[in-house]
Parts: structure tokens; sequence; C-alpha cells
């Protein structure tokens, strides 16, 4: 996936730095659609360039010694570009929660422990809904123009409000039964 995030960032900032495409997924919250770290990045990134997906256009060595390469997407690259928007766009899984491990074997794990680990995911939760809500109140979309990105992060709240509820009640449901 997170070559399909390179690439497309590339299509849409041609000739960025590799700094500048991680600063633009951290900024529009990209860990939320994959686990992506500064190094998984960077390697990524050197993988598409050794593939011929994109090509260093600008190497500059400014003041500060630090080397910047700019990119851009290749021909070959745009053809990987539609493979992976094809593969990813026809590609359905389950929703899968860690705490989801933890509920399995909940009844022979102390009640007060749980409980604290279902308050942990209700204020995750709770910040997760409020960066989107956030992102949402700055963001409109415009007449006329189709904003998937906007609607990805409004179905992504909706998730999300869905886990709340259902925190919620786990967590009712453990105080009634540990009282």
């Amino acid at each position: 996936m997170i070559p399909l995030l390179i690439l497309g960032l590339l299509i849409q900032n041609p000739g960025a730095h590799g700094y500048e495409l991680l600063s633009l997924m951290e900024k529009r919250h990209y860990q939320y659609i994959v686990n992506f770290t500064k190094g998984s990045f960077y390697y990524n990134l050197q993988q598409l360039e050794e593939k011929g997906w994109i090509e260093q256009i600008q190497h500059i060595r400014p003041n500060n010694g630090r080397d910047i390469h700019t990119f851009k997407i290749t021909s070959l690259g745009l053809e990987e570009f539609d493979k992976l928007m094809t593969k990813y766009g026809t590609k359905s899984e389950y929703v899968k929660l860690p705490i989801y491990g933890t509920l399995l074997f909940a009844d022979v794990f102390d009640n007060n422990k749980l409980l604290e680990c279902i308050q942990s995911q209700i204020e995750q939760t709770e910040a997760r809904i409020a960066l989107l809500d956030e992102y949402l109140s700055n963001h409109k979309e415009l007449p006329g123009k189709i904003d998937y990105f906007r609607r990805m992060n409004e179905n992504s709240r909706s998730h999300h409000l869905v886990n709340l509820k259902w925190f919620q009640e786990i967590k009712s449901d453990i105080e009634k039964a540990t009282v």
C-alpha cells in the first residue's frame, strides 16, 4: 500500500522530495490507511526508484549539508499506479482491531485490567474522532467536485462512532458484572 501512496502523491505533487511526501502522508493522516514509519517510507521510496517507477529529477545540497532529492513518476510508475489502484480498489477485508484478541480471553482476565483496556480504547477512539472532526470542519467539499478524501474521513468517523458506542457498552457490561 505504501508504494500506491507514494506514487499517487508524486502524481499530485511532481517534483516533491521525500520529506515533503512523508509530511503529506502524516498531515493527511495516512496512518489510518496503512501503518508506516519514516524508515518504511524511505525504504519504499528507494525501492520505487530501483524498480524504475520513479526517478530523481534534481539533487540539491543546501547550506545545511543535507542532500535533497526531488522525484517524479515515470511511465512505468504510472502503469504500476494503475495496477495498484485496481488491486486495492477491488480488495475487501475484514475489520480487525487488536482489542479483538484481548476480548477472546476476557473471561480469564482480571476485570479491572480489562476495564483499563476498554477505557484506553474509548480514549483513543474519542481522540481519533476529535482529529477527524477537526479535519472535517476545516475542509468543506466544493460544489460540483467530489472530494474522495473528505468522504473517506467521513466514513472513518462513522466507523469510530460505532466502535466508541460498542466500547462503552462493553465497559458498562463489565462494570455490571463486577458489582
